[in-house]
């Protein structure tokens, strides 16, 4: 192939890297939702009312680990890091490896772990990282287009790394989601946030004490 051939073969790769460069994180999250919309649901990040009421009911004060699936380019990372005690831990797990490159990158927080994996693989991943339970976990993955037979696992392994008195907290863009969860949570708070793209359902998760 001759330096001409190459060069034009290069040329694309070089205006795509311009592109996300301009688009920031924007280009990340929205190359990550062609390459797998059925993994990250959405084409537009979260809003910050979302935000806001997602993270509410959290007791931050008594929050040592805190657990994210599918953090995209980290729109809930930042609060969740504000909020977050000193001697506290973010670990966000996702399956694309643009996604935790970016986050490796943008988040040197001491306190923040970006893992590559699969959130049915959460026991095993608080535990390598020197936890037994988790407080709370927090999942925007789009449970209603997940392969048959995973939405079900992240539910049960959800229950199980989270301690009593904490909670899994869900955000989706249908009510399904409410389904997977009450097979495990028996007490489940929802609302639903309409400043958002698309409006979605919230979902709080309770692990009740004995």
């Amino acid at each position: 192939m001759s330096s001409t051939e190459l060069a034009r073969e290069a040329l694309p790769q070089r205006i795509k890297r311009k592109v996300k460069r301009a688009l920031g994180p924007w280009g990340v999250f929205l190359e990550g939702f062609i390459r797998h919309p059925v993994m990250v649901g959405s084409i537009v990040p979260s809003s910050r009312f979302t935000i806001r009421k997602m993270l509410a009911p959290v007791d931050w004060e008594n929050c040592k680990l805190f657990v994210e699936y599918g953090p995209g380019v980290g729109t809930f990372c930042q609060p969740v890091l504000d909020r977050l005690p000193r001697d506290g831990a973010l670990i966000v797990i996702d399956t694309n490896p643009d996604f935790i490159d970016y986050l490796r990158h943008q988040f040197t927080d001491s306190r923040f772990t970006a893992v590559l994996g699969s959130a049915a693989d959460v026991e095993d991943i608080v535990r390598s990282h020197g936890h037994e339970k988790a407080d709370y976990v927090l999942s925007g993955l789009p449970f209603s287009t997940l392969p048959d037979g995973v939405g079900p696992a992240i539910a049960a392994a959800t229950y199980r790394v989270i301690r009593k008195g904490g909670a899994f907290l869900v955000y989706q863009f249908t009510p399904r989601a409410r389904h997977f969860m009450a097979r495990h949570f028996l007490r489940i708070d929802h609302k639903m946030e309409m400043i958002n793209v698309p409006p979605c359902f919230m979902y709080w998760g309770w692990k009740d004490e004995d």
